[in-house]
């Protein structure tokens, strides 16, 4: 392939399998020839990973190595090696080996064929029933609440041509969910089913608020229908409070029905008081995100790097 490659992988936690993550990406780039740069961007990792990126650049002369100043997620991660590679076709993949680069033919393929981007679909997830509901049930919401077409299942894990990162680079959001940039961009792309594979070690570096930091950026940056729900919500609580008051009053001039109402009167404050707060929740996660977005801060802090 006469194409440049770059692979971009963020680092986290990942010193006991780094050494396979580059046997198993040195090995693709033996058997098809690539003009190959690995980009790993250490994420704040705890463990000494950035110690062996550095190692690992001595064997391996095409790595590039960035160290950012602490954990600034996923998402962050990804942006910056996006910004820093220099390939013709640009693949993003996980440190663990769950999309193994042994994939990555196969996807270039398609961007030899024409298309922009060739992005996984995950057909069959090697975690728990739990997980697998929780994920499936997001995208799909997602995909009813958002205001572009997100394809259902699909991760960062994908493909790219060179000019599609460029774009994408222009986004320069502060709580980027790049699948949904990527889907917002447009041009010519694909989704390509794969079967997902177990992680080779550790525990994963999701944590329950991170997962639940990225289906809010998710939501939150690609739909108006939480703020619209609003609207939604205040026409059902305005249609029940006159029907409510409809049946107070006729019970009590037409069938003489004593109203003590004390009961009723928590139970309506209790239920409002709650409605008003969902809604103040709402049009508060955007007025944050508004606020992220005036103060101009650096999404990323770079500590220091290999080979850049």
């Amino acid at each position: 392939m006469s194409k440049k490659i770059s692979i971009l992988v963020p680092i986290y936690n990942s010193v006991k399998f780094m050494n396979l993550l580059m046997e198993a990406i040195d090995t693709e780039r033996q058997q098809s020839d690539w003009d190959l740069e690995v980009v790993l961007v250490d994420d704040g990792s705890r463990d000494k990973s950035y110690e062996k990126i550095e190692e690992l650049s001595k064997q391996y002369t095409y790595i590039k190595g960035i160290k950012l100043s602490k954990n600034f997620g996923h998402q962050i991660a990804v942006k910056t090696a996006l910004s820093h590679c220099s390939g013709d076709y640009i693949a993003i993949i996980d440190d663990d080996l769950q999309d193994p680069p042994s994939l990555l033919p196969g996807f270039f393929k398609y961007l030899d064929q024409g298309y922009d981007v060739a992005y996984g679909v995950r057909k069959k997830r090697k975690e728990s029933f739990i997980k697998r509901l929780a994920y499936s049930s997001f995208y799909r919401i997602l995909k009813g609440m958002s205001d572009i077409h997100i394809p259902i299942d699909s991760g960062d894990f994908c493909v790219m041509k060179k000019h599609v990162v460029h774009n994408m680079l222009k986004l320069q959001e502060q709580n980027p969910f790049l699948r949904g940039i990527r889907a917002w961009v447009g041009f010519k792309q694909i989704g390509v089913e794969y079967e997902r594979s177990a992680r080779i070690d550790g525990q994963s570096g999701y944590t329950l608020k991170k997962l639940m930091k990225i289906a809010l950026d998710g939501v939150f940056s690609f739909s108006t229908a939480p703020i619209r729900l609003i609207t939604v919500l205040g026409f059902i609580g305005f249609g029940f409070a006159c029907l409510y008051s409809f049946v107070t009053i006729y019970g009590y001039f037409v069938q003489k029905i004593e109203t003590k109402g004390f009961a009723t009167l928590a139970i309506l404050i209790s239920f409002f008081s709650s409605l008003i707060l969902i809604c103040l929740g709402i049009i508060g996660e955007y007025i944050v995100r508004i606020y992220d977005e005036v103060r101009q801060r650096p999404y990323v802090v770079i500590e220091k790097t290999v080979n850049i």
